[in-house]
């Protein structure tokens, strides 16, 4: 077994990382073809990413011109306990505003809730009329766990 099928996560493994962690960084591309990297909250439900986001920023600007996108979920300070997932996929923008909201409440009820996660006025109703979703629908996964190695490089 080479150590890349060593490493890799269970899928069993992989959903209950990506329910632990919070933040996730998503990368689109801008009108000149350049990462846009940024932090985001999220939520992960049967394989998909969602986030939320004002509709008139730039990453859902760039994810509009182009969908395809990146998604990269990492843990561990050193390098025997990184544990990750990168998702390449395309991102859908929602804006319908009944499906925006019900999103939104889950994103931010995830552990930490509202007030760890997301600002509490994010999910005000005059707040969400100018959010959408960007629902990230995986293409291509990798997954890592370096402490399967035993400290073994």
């Amino acid at each position: 077994m080479n150590r890349r099928d060593q490493i890799q996560l269970t899928p069993e493994e992989q959903a209950r990382f990506l329910q632990e962690q919070q933040k996730c960084a998503l990368a689109t591309l801008d009108k000149n073809g350049f990462p846009h990297m940024v932090a985001m909250n999220y939520a992960a439900k049967d394989g998909v990413i969602y986030m939320t986001s004002y509709g008139k920023a730039q990453k859902v600007l760039n994810a509009r011109r182009n969908p395809k996108v990146g998604v990269m979920v990492e843990a561990g300070k050193r390098y025997a306990e990184l544990r990750g997932v990168m998702i390449r996929g395309y991102c859908e923008i929602i804006d319908d505003p009944k499906q925006v909201e019900a999103i939104a409440h889950m994103v931010a009820g995830r552990p930490g809730g509202p007030e760890g996660s997301m600002r509490p006025t994010a999910l005000n109703p005059e707040v969400l009329k100018k959010r959408v979703i960007m629902k990230v629908i995986p293409e291509k996964i990798a997954t890592w766990d370096h402490s399967k190695l035993g400290g073994k490089y």
